[in-house]
């Protein structure tokens, strides 16, 4: 029996913008600017103000699908060395995301876990959030870090900074091609 979480019943939502915004954190990052740039901050707010609803809705969508997308590669790795995804990889997101209370509030952090237990077990994190109702203003950011820190993770493990980048950007490439 097919689950209401299944990833075929999800919008992809705007991937591509979602992934411009998570290159841009890690770019940001790996360039030696820690903390928040105000001038991209700035950008991202004003640019964020511009989608209006259907294109926040699609960016939130985008963003899961990323996640998605990063947790199905992360599995797939780790099957390879007989691991499970869920032990290696949602302890360190919950202990880094409990280290940036400002940007990731203790209180949702548990969601965030969610979000990517079930991408690690194959379900839609956008459709498996919206069981619980609707996005909050205080699960923006940490969705965000969310998104940075598994394309992080990625990097790290391919040891290559612009690795889930690329791939995100390859397999995009290839749905247009279809």
């Amino acid at each position: 029996m097919s689950s209401p979480c299944d990833p075929q019943h999800a919008p992809a939502g705007d991937v591509g913008t979602a992934l411009m915004m998570i290159d841009s954190r890690l770019k940001c990052i790996h360039d030696g600017k820690s903390g928040s740039d105000p001038e991209q901050q700035e950008l991202v707010d004003q640019f964020a103000a511009s989608l209006g609803p259907q294109g926040t809705k699609d960016l939130l969508d985008g963003a899961c699908t990323l996640i998605f997308m990063f947790m199905k590669w992360l599995r797939m790795t780790h099957e390879q060395h007989e691991k499970d995804v869920i032990e290696y990889v949602v302890p360190t997101l919950v202990a880094t995301m409990r280290m940036m209370p400002r940007s990731c509030p203790s209180e949702v952090i548990p969601t965030m876990a969610g979000l990517v237990i079930a991408a690690g077990t194959g379900l839609s994190p956008n459709l498996w959030r919206k069981q619980y109702g609707h996005w909050t203003d205080e699960e923006m950011t940490p969705l965000e870090v969310t998104a940075f820190l598994l394309a992080e993770h990625i990097n790290r493990i391919a040891d290559d900074p612009d690795f889930a980048t690329r791939m995100i950007t390859e397999a995009l490439s290839g749905v247009d091609e279809n």
